[in-house]
């Protein structure tokens, strides 16, 4: 497998998160500051129908040498479009802070979710609200290095 990023790479179009990453990418990680400080990483799937490489900047934990996401989408009744992509293809280029690398995106199974979800909520308290406010169950995302 390849260890060169994707190209070419679409930012998500919404102007808050090209923001965002246009920041993130100017100063390898160090903005924007997210609230309560939730720390941030750039996340770019690819498309499901178009092949088409798309970035959009997420609240993203470490966990033991692998990476965590929500797909919370605000608590929206559906999913992402970004997590949704990962049912066809779970490669991940993920940048955290100055390193980008390739990941392979999986679900947290049902016994790792509690643990996780708690230390998610610990860094961005909305998601809690997020959940409250939706019926669907919001997926945490386990990124792990592509060997």
């Amino acid at each position: 497998m390849t260890t060169a990023a994707p190209s070419p790479i679409v930012d998500n179009s919404e102007t808050w998160v090209a923001s965002q990453i246009a920041q993130y990418v100017k100063t390898n990680g160090e903005k924007p500051v997210f609230r309560y400080g939730a720390p941030l990483a750039l996340v770019t799937t690819q498309g499901s129908k178009s092949g088409q490489w798309r970035r959009t900047c997420l609240i993203c934990a470490e966990d033991d040498g692998r990476y965590l996401i929500v797909a919370s989408l605000g608590g929206a009744p559906k999913h992402p479009v970004w997590y949704l992509n990962l049912e066809s293809n779970p490669r991940v280029w993920l940048q955290v802070g100055a390193e980008s690398f390739w990941t392979v995106a999986r679900d947290a199974t049902p016994e790792e979710k509690p643990a996780l979800w708690e230390k998610l909520v610990g860094l961005y308290p909305d998601y809690a609200d997020y959940q409250v406010k939706t019926e669907r169950e919001i997926p945490v995302v386990i990124l792990e290095r592509e060997q």
